[in-house]
């Protein structure tokens, strides 16, 4: 049995790709660009001394991180799943 999600079966499917698509790249590009700033927060931070600060760019390096990796990963993780479904 070959069991594929009918795509076609909705209306307007192609433009809810394409936006999508968009949203996925002004998430990785908003998240890298604030891996850089907060990457220059914490080095500046740490430099001058002050640790408070220093601790904040720190979380805003790895939250960025976080964000850069779940939005790369779950296209790879709906690829799988559609490929699972299509194995049903």
């Amino acid at each position: 049995m070959d069991v594929f999600p009918d795509f076609d079966g909705i209306g307007g499917i192609g433009d809810l790709r394409a936006v999508i698509g968009a949203l996925l790249t002004f998430v990785l590009i908003t998240s890298i660009l604030m891996l850089i700033v907060s990457a220059i927060i914490w080095a500046v931070a740490a430099a001058n001394g002050n640790y408070s600060a220093a601790g904040k760019g720190r979380t805003g390096v790895l939250v960025a991180l976080g964000t850069a990796i779940l939005a790369g990963a779950g296209v790879a993780w709906m690829n799988w799943l559609i490929d699972l479904g299509q194995q049903l």
